[in-house]
């Protein structure tokens, strides 16, 4: 080659470098770091903030935006505007009305009578006015109404489950947001923790000390945190509105304040059966149905027994041209008919309530059984990510950080511990909240649905099927 060619290519070069030098030397460190590697990897593009797209929930006339609401608030919200709470009060108002009732007796008959009119042309044998009236016999009134009063106290019973219900889960759905809340504030510290990663890795491409995967597996890294950091997002939003739709108000712009921390306590499975057993309200009911359907029985027995129907009255008789007075006695022989059919079923009800105590007691030891794995399994790891893990992570970070600023820990290092550190975070304050579910519904009797219809105290099949209840 041609020496002049040989000078040109040199001067071009030279001109190249040093407009490249000068590039560099007008742009800031940060400037640099921010735009290191981007002529070779493009780094991924920051996903859409749900809240661009997410839809205002204003189905609600009530807002407490801007307060601070405490769980006790949110408590005394769900007593005022839970209606599950107020269909429960009501069915113990309708079996109360039942119990009335069914032991109110019943009303006599007035009639007037005329007999044999226009006979010879006169007016009529008889004319006057004949009261009726049933007596009631065997104490079947009593029976009755001791029944519906059973039956109200089941309805008390399950009304108490539902508040248990309704107050179990604004506790888990208080925590859930707590610990979420906790979680996006931890994720944002990944996030600049993978973008550092993303940036020292497309730094050292550009100097040649790592090659095109390490750039790329640095992107994916970055993308999942955020995708990460946003599905966490996601899911406070929604605990937020399952919580103002279980307190009947909305929440969705307060500060929710609380502590999620808590410590651990030592429970006995066998105590917390034994203690579940005999004060769930759901056995209580169960037991008030048993009673009932005792004294239906009782009560269709002494249906064969016939009432006294009494009549008695005072009228003219014309023919005689004197008052005259009318008596009757009547009741009805249970010769056909001796309630036999009804009988059976109630027997038949007596038999599947107590199947059902049963079968409630049996579920409520296999719900207890899988809550208190949950619960043990949430202890063992708060407990060994406070006293253990996060201790250890804390120190490593800490230790290769000091390594890094005496050139003794590579970079990587100490952003591979800082992560480490944050994502075991996350973690912990997720068992945190799984504790505090555990904890509430083994102290809640195991009810959960605060929005599911209050149960009704009588049950499909047992026996109602007259307009007076008896």
């Amino acid at each position: 080659m041609p020496f002049a060619k040989i000078a040109v290519c040199f001067a071009t070069a030279a001109m190249l470098c040093s407009s490249a030098i000068a590039q560099h030397t007008n742009h800031s460190p940060d400037k640099i770091a921010q735009a290191a590697g981007r002529q070779y990897v493009t780094p991924p593009m920051i996903p859409n903030d749900p809240s661009s797209y997410a839809a205002t929930d204003s189905s609600s006339s009530l807002s407490y935006f801007g307060k601070q609401l405490s769980l006790t608030d949110l408590i005394g919200f769900a007593e005022a505007n839970n209606p599950t709470l107020r269909q429960a009060q009501l069915q113990i108002d309708g079996e109360m009305g039942k119990a009335i009732q069914a032991g109110l007796y019943p009303n006599p008959t007035l009639a007037y009578s005329a007999e044999q009119i226009g006979v010879g042309g006169t007016a009529g044998e008889f004319h006057g006015g004949i009261l009726s009236q049933e007596i009631v016999t065997a104490g079947k009134l009593g029976l009755s109404r001791a029944k519906y009063l059973q039956r109200a106290k089941a309805a008390e019973a399950l009304a108490i489950a539902q508040q248990y219900r309704v107050c179990n889960d604004v506790k888990i759905h208080f925590y859930e947001t707590l610990s979420l809340q906790q979680q996006i504030a931890i994720q944002d510290e990944l996030i600049k923790a993978a973008e550092d990663s993303a940036v020292t890795a497309r730094e050292a491409y550009n100097m040649g000390q790592a090659n095109i995967v390490d750039t790329r597996r640095s992107s994916v890294a970055l993308q999942k945190a955020r995708l990460m950091r946003l599905e966490t997002s996601n899911a406070w939003s929604r605990s937020r509105r399952s919580l103002s739709a279980l307190v009947g108000v909305d929440v969705g712009g307060s500060v929710l304040v609380g502590e999620l921390e808590a410590e651990p306590i030592e429970i006995d499975f066998q105590v917390l059966l034994a203690d579940l057993l005999e004060c769930s309200p759901e056995i209580i009911a169960a037991q008030a149905k048993l009673e009932s359907d005792s004294l239906t029985i009782r009560r269709e027995r002494a249906e064969p027994i016939p009432n006294i129907q009494l009549r008695g009255g005072a009228g003219y008789n014309f023919e005689a041209n004197e008052t005259v007075a009318v008596a009757g006695v009547s009741m009805k022989l249970p010769v056909f008919d001796r309630n036999q059919g009804t009988i059976q079923q109630a027997q038949s009800d007596y038999a599947r309530q107590c199947a059902e105590i049963q079968r409630i007691e049996q579920r409520l030891r296999r719900d207890l059984s899988v809550e208190y794995e949950n619960y043990l399994n949430a202890v063992q790891h708060v407990t060994e990510y406070r006293k253990t893990i996060l201790p250890e992570l804390r120190e490593t970070y800490r230790l290769s950080l000091e390594g890094y600023k005496e050139n003794r820990t590579d970079w990587n290092e100490v952003l591979h511990s800082q992560t480490d550190y944050y994502t075991s975070h996350v973690e912990y304050t997720d068992w945190l909240a799984k504790m505090r579910t555990s904890e509430v519904l083994i102290d809640g009797m195991l009810l959960h649905g605060g929005l599911i219809a209050a149960e009704n105290a009588t049950p499909p099949g047992h026996i109602d099927s007259i307009a007076k209840p008896r």
